[in-house]
């Protein structure tokens, strides 16, 4: 008995481009409006660790937040375009790599020494936002050959 499939789905290179822009673009703002949300509306004291091994705290700024939000994208974009020339399961082998990175990404905010947990809340949630819509653009614009 024949198999039924479901045809082959193309995703046209310009497509591809606007919805992995758009998801760069997404996580920015997703970024930002949490942060507004919580350091300016709410009063979150915004802070995070100064580096691995640090038990020094630093503020995080709104510049810091908006940089993070872009450059993370902006690589898991480079990596995806990379696996796509590179390998037959680019979709696959990308989709399991951010998810892992932003498994790690975590271990700032929540293991953190001394961040207040206003701090972790916040952070975290910008960490969920930006992996959310970068995870789902991002798979949904790749295919596996």
């Amino acid at each position: 008995m024949a198999e039924l499939r479901a045809p082959a789905r193309t995703v046209n290179p310009s497509h591809r481009r606007r919805t992995r822009a758009l998801a760069v673009a997404g996580s920015v703002l997703a970024a930002l409006l949490i942060w507004v949300v919580a350091v300016p509306v709410a009063g979150v004291d915004l802070q995070a660790t100064g580096g691995p091994g640090s038990t020094e705290l630093v503020a995080v700024p709104v510049g810091a937040v908006l940089a993070m939000s872009l450059l993370a994208p902006l690589a898991g974009w480079a990596l995806l375009a990379l696996l796509e020339r590179f390998t037959s399961k680019a979709k696959t082998a990308w989709t399991v790599v951010a998810i892992v990175v932003l498994v790690i990404s975590y271990g700032g905010p929540l293991l953190g020494a001394g961040i207040p947990g206003s701090s972790r809340l916040t952070l975290a949630l910008m960490h969920t936002a930006v992996g959310l819509i970068v995870i789902t653009a991002f798979s949904r614009s790749s295919r596996n050959r």
